[in-house]
């Protein structure tokens, strides 16, 4: 028993040594996660020159163009800046909200009837996760374009269809780890289907509710290549508005681009430093295998 204590706190100091080891590993690597924002952050106060000249390089009193920047990209041209944003926070909210509300409740229907025909539409959202987007676009965008959906509003039901496979494939695996005895315990009291889902089932749902609404929101707020091909040319998103910061010749305004990037992340990125502590929870509870 002696020999056995004594080497306890060699096991704890050694675990110890490995986990700071770990810590200086992460750090560093993090470092340079966060490096590219800090860059685009000071050089959104460099004057376009000094940009080209020394991307690198700090903003000195010579060089540093103030918020000269920001006001060039949030007026460049007929199309104002604000308007741009209302339609990406429409189509962010909009197309999350739709992708959350139709692909849980088909991750729960799935789970909980075990048919044929529902383990077909679970492999088709499964398989729809491998089929690259450039594959289909060219004609997505001619479909869209006879449906009537180059919209803001049509553009939602596209996000829908591209969002479901991940988004089904998480629900699916919590819903795997929910108790059964539970909804049944609603049945009993007379809860039909739909109380069931939004006073019982949904609420247990929130960690993956709410880190798939992480991952759509980042993903539907920064896309440029669906909106550029899908909605018509009165309506702009954010990145598709940075685009025509790119003038003819090469000639790139690149301050007033970093400036409309740091106003651009601020969201997304307070958005997800809110609702961070619910990302591991979430992901790791959508893939339970059952």
């Amino acid at each position: 028993m002696a020999k056995v204590t004594a080497k306890e706190p060699k096991k704890v100091k050694k675990q110890t040594v490995g986990m700071k080891i770990l810590t200086v590993i992460f750090t560093i690597v993090s470092v340079f996660y966060v490096m590219p924002i800090v860059i685009v952050l000071y050089n959104s106060f460099k004057t376009n020159e000094d940009i080209s000249r020394n991307l690198f390089a700090f903003p000195t009193a010579e060089c540093f163009n103030g918020f000269a920047n920001y006001v060039k990209g949030m007026t460049f041209g007929n199309y104002p800046f604000w308007e741009a944003a209302i339609w990406s926070l429409f189509i962010t909210l909009g197309g999350v909200f739709l992708i959350l509300l139709c692909t849980s409740m088909c991750a729960w229907y799935i789970q909980r009837s075990n048919t044929i025909i529902c383990k077909i539409i679970y492999y088709f959202c499964i398989f729809s996760m491998v089929v690259p987007f450039q594959m289909v676009m060219f004609t997505l965008s001619d479909t869209a374009n006879k449906l009537k959906l180059i919209t803001p509003w049509g553009i939602l039901l596209i996000y829908l269809g591209f969002g479901a496979g991940l988004s089904v494939f998480m629900f699916s695996g919590f819903v795997k780890s929910i108790p059964i005895e539970i909804e049944e315990a609603a049945d009993v009291d007379g809860a039909g289907p739909l109380k069931t889902y939004f006073g019982v089932v949904l609420p247990i749902m929130k960690p993956t509710v709410i880190s798939v609404a992480i991952l759509e929101t980042m993903w539907i707020w920064n896309d440029y290549l669906l909106p550029y091909l899908i909605l018509d040319g009165e309506y702009r998103t954010i990145p598709i508005h940075m685009q025509f910061l790119n003038g003819s010749y090469g000639q790139t305004d690149n301050g007033a681009i970093m400036a409309l990037v740091v106003l651009s992340i601020i969201p997304i990125v307070a958005f997800y430093f809110a609702c961070q502590k619910y990302i591991i929870e979430g992901v790791v509870s959508g893939a339970v295998k059952g």
